[in-house]
């Protein structure tokens, strides 16, 4: 046991890791699992599509207060993917809510998308595949993969839930230096509203 904890050991001090990962999900410092989910506006997206940039996922639900508040006047999402997104960066947004379940479907992502200001793809995973597979519970619960495809950032945008904590934004301390980011504590947010 004690063999399997020093490589987590060794990245969490070395880059963007967060303090626990769940071992059946995607795992930090592995190679991301790849995906392929269709977008709002009926575009496929694969991950592996992006080989060679750094992608940044943000699960996402627009019915849930935490999302509103990021995505409002005063939250880091209003600007953030706009700031970091370049040739090099992409964001992307997975919205993992089940059919009836709240922030769920197509329109309601489309309009949210309308409503928010986003200018980068909303995916639907509505089956959860993905989310579970990343290990996804909360909205929002980020994500970075680096250049080389590998899963360096789980974990939450920032200690700030609803602008009542630390505003130090932990994926843009990852995106900043990823040799030298710095750990996170547990994501925050809505469950993600996975069906059965």
């Amino acid at each position: 046991m004690r063999l399997l904890l020093i490589p987590a050991l060794l990245l969490a001090l070395s880059g963007c890791v967060p303090a626990s990962v769940a071992s059946e999900t995607a795992s930090v410092g592995a190679p991301a699992p790849d995906f392929t989910l269709t977008d709002t506006d009926g575009n496929t997206v694969a991950l592996s599509s992006y080989a060679g940039k750094t992608v940044v996922l943000e699960w996402f639900n627009p019915d849930c207060p935490f999302v509103k508040y990021a995505h409002g006047a005063k939250g880091p999402l209003k600007e953030q993917p706009g700031r970091v997104t370049s040739d090099e960066v992409v964001w992307l947004a997975i919205n993992s809510g089940a059919p009836g379940k709240q922030g769920h479907g197509l329109e309601r992502n489309q309009r949210a998308r309308t409503e928010f200001g986003i200018d980068y793809p909303v995916l639907l995973d509505e089956d959860g595949t993905v989310g579970r597979l990343y290990g996804a519970r909360t909205t929002p619960h980020m994500y970075v993969v680096d250049t080389a495809g590998t899963l360096v950032f789980a974990g939450a945008l920032d200690g700030d839930p609803m602008g009542s904590g630390d505003k130090n934004n932990a994926v843009d301390a990852c995106l900043t230096d990823l040799a030298d980011g710095n750990a996170v504590a547990n994501a925050y947010g809505c469950s993600v509203k996975y069906g059965k």
